[in-house]
């Protein structure tokens, strides 16, 4: 089980960082393993826990973008820094002016870098499309937003993947759930994080139940060991699906608290669920400090 978490440079809502320690303890991997991983996010579990050989997927094509450009050299922490003390002073001397202006160039040109801005700088940290695929997240209100160690943050999270890159074999596409499981093997193991049925659903790729069965049906006929990250119940109700959908699969819990809006009355105690299709007491005893020490490159940690 780690106790460091390494932040990736994506921040979205709903990040995985606070049971990446729980998932590194059952989850069912060794140097031999392919990681899979349909529903990348900001890609928190999967850069902090994926062996040599993984492939990465996500429907947003801005985050894949990003992760390629920065694998490619393209993007450099060298870059980011400047880019970034740049459009930081605009920011602070125009305010929400430089912000749409900002947000109207990358729906223009989609550029990774200024979608990287947009990211740190608009409301909440959210990520969230309209129908016609077109950021329309509002401005987050904080001039001051790029100071000098917020982009030194940013740059050892960009510098810390530069270095992981040359050591491993990862993969970035943009591709549906459906078509990422279709390549697993027995060798691979699958992690996913869909939309939370019954709590999130964003402006361009709503998640139901049909999409939620559709997945199940898939990893079970997949052949290869899985997990599943959901919400269990907090104090207002119980997600129903569990028991109705994936009924067959084994549980781990870990209670966090889940935070949305801005105000602090918002942040409220809910209960993750990981759902396995193996007993995690049978994961052989594999000892990880190799394939940990690969990551251990940035100095921005999270305490948990």
């Amino acid at each position: 089980m780690i106790d460091k978490v390494y932040v990736p440079p994506i921040k979205i809502q709903g990040i995985k960082t606070k049971i990446v320690p729980l998932i590194s303890e059952v989850a069912w991997i060794d140097e031999d393993t392919t990681w899979i991983e349909p529903f990348m996010g900001s890609g928190v579990v999967g850069l902090n826990l994926a062996p040599k050989r993984a492939i990465f997927a996500d429907t947003n094509p801005h985050t894949i973008a990003l992760y390629n450009a920065i694998k490619s050299g393209e993007i450099t922490s060298y870059l980011v820094r400047e880019f970034l003390e740049k459009e930081g002073k605009e920011l602070q001397e125009k305010g929400d002016k430089h912000y749409y202006y900002i947000r109207d160039r990358f729906n223009e040109e989609q550029s990774p870098l200024d979608f990287l801005f947009l990211n740190r700088s608009c409301f909440n940290g959210m990520i969230r499309f309209n129908k016609n695929y077109k950021f329309n997240v509002p401005y987050g209100h904080k001039p001051e937003r790029f100071s000098k160690a917020y982009i030194t943050k940013i740059v050892n999270q960009v510098k810390r993947l530069e270095n992981v890159f040359p050591t491993v074999e990862w993969e970035f596409k943009c591709e549906s759930f459906e078509n990422i499981i279709q390549v697993a093997d027995e060798k691979s193991f699958i992690y996913c994080d869909p939309p939370y049925i019954g709590r999130h659903v964003d402006y361009y790729d709503s998640w139901n139940e049909e999409q939620e069965i559709k997945l199940h049906d898939l990893l079970m006929n997949s052949g290869t060991h899985f997990m599943l990250s959901t919400w269990d119940r907090n104090k207002y109700r119980e997600n129903e699906y569990i028991d109705r959908i994936w009924g067959e699969c084994r549980k781990v819990n870990q209670e966090h608290f889940y935070y949305v809006g801005a105000k602090e009355s918002n942040r409220n105690s809910m209960l993750e669920a990981l759902l396995m299709n193996y007993n995690p007491e049978d994961i052989p005893k594999i000892n990880q400090a190799e394939q940990y020490l690969q990551l251990s490159f940035l100095d921005e940690v999270v305490n948990i």
